[in-house]
């Protein structure tokens, strides 16, 4: 009788603890991504690894050219050697070169700085095919989804978690509202499994 007592109470036990797990899976979630972080364009993007730039200087054919950032976050220019792009606007990049080509090598410089090709982005999670991704400007989540071969049968198909390489913190994502968040370069998309 003791041990059938004990085995009901360990059966309560375990069943209760269950039930708390799965409330916690069910409902632990990242914070909702902000509306200004949703509404964030390519005009305060920073340059990062991955990123390919287009460097033009007027009349200077032997130092225009394409450049990769480097995963340091640099390029590396002729005459002038490393300059540091990682973390830095396409504008600062160009003030950037235009001082250190100007320091000695010419005056008056002109430059130019386009990016070539952007870092890809990330889907991983309940996707059909997770991987990485080439970035597509205006691309929303909802179609980088739709990318990827669309939800397997076990996703949540109305909330993904999202994080932006500014951010290392992952913010959730409500799919198919009045606001649909664009993907920016670098950005991971995490498609979360269902639990009921």
């Amino acid at each position: 009788m003791i041990c059938s007592l004990r085995r009901r109470l360990a059966g309560f036990a375990a069943a209760g603890v269950l039930a708390v797990l799965i409330q916690g899976c069910a409902t632990s979630s990242a914070p909702p991504l902000g509306a200004a972080e949703a509404q964030q364009g390519l005009g305060a993007y920073r340059l990062g690894a991955g990123d390919k730039l287009r460097v033009t200087v007027y009349n200077e054919p032997n130092l225009s050219g394409e450049y990769a950032v480097s995963s340091a976050g640099d390029i590396a220019f002729p005459l002038i050697g490393m300059v540091s792009a990682g973390g830095q606007t396409v504008s600062d990049v160009t003030k950037a070169l235009t001082a250190r080509i100007g320091e000695g090598y010419m005056t008056d410089p002109r430059v130019s700085v386009e990016v070539l090709n952007y870092r890809p982005y990330y889907i991983m999670g309940e996707v059909q095919k997770p991987g990485e991704y080439p970035y597509v400007a205006g691309r929303t989540i909802e179609q980088a989804v739709a990318a990827a071969g669309g939800f397997s049968y076990r996703a949540n198909a109305r909330r993904v978690n999202l994080r932006r390489t500014s951010d290392p913190a992952e913010k959730s994502v409500e799919l198919y509202s009045n606001q649909a968040v664009a993907v920016m370069p670098g950005d991971t998309i995490r498609v979360l499994e269902r639990y009921f």
